[in-house]
């Protein structure tokens, strides 16, 4: 790759690299005007590379070898976001979505699609609410309500490929910037825009940046913060591993802001694949000169390098995480000062997180008009989030803001698997508090979520079924929360470990009411009086699942909760399943005839449950 010397140099570079990416064509378009297939994609994602994902790829390339079609593309993409079907391969451009690949279905993809253009029906996507076959990927429900700004090229771009990330339009928002705006007008861009942080509490970007750019001190640095914590989250990470160019980017957009010359990403160490290729597209950004001194010949300088974290959950509180990039233990400071007027290394900084700076450069390139034609008044744009738990479509989701929790869960999702009835879904991670029936309706935006009790956070959704306990789910998230204390401050530090101490006591039914009088009192203590926002919303668990499930907690407090599990002679067809899977032996009965658990000894491992074909076994 040749180094840009100038402005014209890019533009030269896009019109290059235009046939690298295409466009599906539409439904009638295909009609009218069959394609011939020009790109295999394969998803490149973490979760389809454990699925073989690359093995998918070698198969295709060997395939296509083979029958000599040296015209045809094998392409590795970032991720679809419809992680429960990996490895998915997109035939392009008739737009037709192969899920569940195996290497095997290699030769079956190529020999009936691609030599003889017809489809290969067994590896569509079926519906499993309105068991509906769909071929194209944008008469998927699961992609028909969502808006894909931060995750627009993935999925649809070579992530490893800065010529692919160019011809898709990339760095020309950092051109326009560099060649047409003044600092000042790129603030006020962001601002106009109304893009709030999308780690968290919802800060405006614009306002960030310029409290940032005002500070004093003429030596700025701009922090991407990708220290992604939360269980059952990974939409920063599949920004990086499928678009990392638009970070830098963005945080280049926005050194040129502020007036930083120097971006640290900070990403946890756990991302391999995250972090390979973010390094690879910084070499290739300085290599060709948009990254480093002078880039595109007007004069300004900005490079970005990486800081690794240790996998710290509080390191995504900012100030923890510039103590991490610095060095020391990661844990917050009170504010003020703010990072903004003394931050790394004392120095002025502004931290964002990926997904808010995966927004900048369409801001840029659309305008701040375009953005908010998306979403609400006072939260525009779009918000990306993880959908797991009891769900049919578990993936990546990202609808514009305004969209209610139902439209997520039971029409982009898919609804519940097994037929079995909602209960609740838990947002902002273990800070966040769960949402009930009653609240499916309300539009989803940071004050709407704060109003019922609950936060956006960094996105994370995961959504409970009318099996699950809520008092285990307390725990679980306590759990979590009582490890990942830095245990700076009194409250958190101590006072998560006795509330995971009550819930201990609650489960195993040695509690009472007035127990949870003392909970409660506790987990208020705790959410007034810790020093950063970890430990002040480490109670919403707790607090939230008491409030909207209190009969659960008093069912463990008057001793009523059944702990073994039991069997219905009515369904058991005696088949021993449950006993050859039972881990203590406390599962007795003939082949043909009703088995028996003593209670006694039921360790309520769950395994009977699990391998039970004909639901007998009834969970305590």
């Amino acid at each position: 790759m040749r180094r840009l010397s100038n402005t014209e140099a890019l533009l030269e570079m896009r019109q290059a690299c235009a046939t690298r990416v295409i466009e599906p064509v539409s439904a009638e378009e295909e009609q009218h005007t069959p394609g011939k297939v020009r790109q295999l994609q394969v998803c490149g994602g973490t979760g389809c590379h454990s699925a073989e994902s690359e093995a998918v790829i070698s198969r295709l390339q060997e395939e296509l070898d083979t029958a000599g079609h040296s015209d045809v593309l094998v392409k590795q993409v970032g991720c679809f976001g419809f992680c429960a079907q990996g490895p998915i391969v997109r035939v392009m451009p008739d737009d037709t979505f192969y899920v569940q690949v195996k290497p095997d279905d290699a030769q079956t993809i190529v020999d009936e699609h691609v030599l003889n253009g017809t489809f290969v029906n067994r590896l569509l996507y079926t519906d499993p609410v309105a068991n509906e076959v769909h071929r194209r990927q944008d008469e998927m429900p699961f992609y028909k309500k969502q808006v894909r700004i931060a995750l627009r090229h993935c999925g649809a771009i070579d992530p490893e490929s800065l010529e692919d990330y160019v011809a898709a339009g990339g760095y020309e928002g950092l051109h326009r910037v560099l060649t047409e705006m003044t600092p000042l007008q790129v603030c006020e861009t962001i601002s106009e825009s109304g893009l709030r942080g999308r780690g968290g509490g919802g800060f405006p970007t614009g306002l960030k940046w310029s409290l940032t750019r005002k500070a004093e001190d003429p030596e700025k640095i701009i922090i991407c913060n990708a220290d992604e914590g939360d269980p059952g989250a990974f939409m920063d990470r599949s920004i990086l591993e499928g678009d990392p160019h638009t970070i830098i980017e963005g945080m280049a957009i926005g050194g040129y802001a502020i007036g930083a010359e120097l971006g640290i990403v900070y990403i946890r160490a756990e991302y391999p694949l995250a972090v390979d290729r973010l390094r690879k597209a910084i070499e290739d950004a300085r290599q060709v000169g948009l990254l480093g001194s002078n880039i595109l010949g007007t004069g300004f300088s900005f490079d970005v390098v990486i800081s690794l974290g240790a996998g710290a959950f509080v390191c995504g509180e900012e100030t923890a995480l510039i103590h991490s990039v610095e060095g020391e233990r990661g844990e917050p400071t009170r504010k003020p000062p703010f990072p903004s007027e003394v931050g790394y290394l004392g120095k002025p900084t502004n931290v964002n997180n990926v997904e808010t700076l995966a927004n900048v450069p369409v801001i840029i390139t659309r305008g701040p008009d375009w953005y908010k034609r998306f979403g609400t008044q006072k939260s525009p744009g779009t918000k990306v989030f993880a959908l797991a738990g009891k769900v049919n479509n578990i993936g990546l989701v990202e609808v514009p803001m305004g969209t209610t929790l139902r439209e997520i869960i039971f029409e982009i999702g898919g609804g519940i698997p097994d037929g079995k009835k909602f209960k609740a879904v838990q947002t902002g991670g273990p800070s966040g508090g769960v949402i009930t029936e009653a609240d499916l309706d309300i539009p989803i935006d940071y004050e709407s979520l704060q109003g019922i009790g609950s936060m956006m956070g960094s996105g994370g959704m995961i959504v409970m079924d009318e099996d699950n306990d809520m008092v285990e789910i307390a725990k679980f998230y306590l759990d979590f929360i009582t490890e990942e204390s830095c245990g700076k401050c009194t409250p958190c530090r101590i006072g998560t470990l006795r509330v995971s101490e009550m819930l201990d006591k609650l489960l195993a039914q040695e509690g009472d009411e007035h127990l949870l009088d003392e909970l409660r009192m506790l987990c208020e203590t705790i959410q007034g009086t810790s020093l950063c926002g970890l430990g002040q919303s480490t109670p919403n668990p707790v607090l939230s699942t008491m409030k909207f499930f209190p009969e659960e907690y008093l069912r463990y407090a008057r001793h009523e909760v059944q702990t073994s599990y039991t069997i219905d002679p009515e369904k058991c067809i005696g088949c021993t399943r449950c006993k050859r899977a039972c881990p203590v032996d406390c599962i007795s009965g003939k082949v043909k005839e009703p088995h028996i658990i003593d209670e006694a000894v039921c360790i309520a491992c769950g395994s009977c449950y699990t391998v039970c074909p004909v639901d007998a076994v009834i969970k305590p």
